[in-house]
């Protein structure tokens, strides 16, 4: 189960990022001022910070077992 998490973990910002370009390539709606494509890349930046810290967090629990 932990292993399935991890994967998950990375793949999150991978599929964010890569896989939902051509669901989310549109220049409308306007989003904070950014087109949506940018807008949807910038918060990829913090859902991949959020993922990559969590995987930091469960690595850090494994090396204390």
């Amino acid at each position: 189960c932990m292993k399935l998490s991890r994967v998950i973990l990375t793949l999150i910002p991978f599929v964010w990022s890569l896989g939902m370009v051509p669901f989310v390539n549109k220049s409308k709606p306007i989003v904070m001022g950014l087109p949506f494509l940018a807008f949807w890349e910038v918060a990829g930046i913090f859902v991949a910070f959020l993922c990559i810290g969590t995987l930091y967090h469960l690595d850090q629990q494994d090396k204390k077992k």
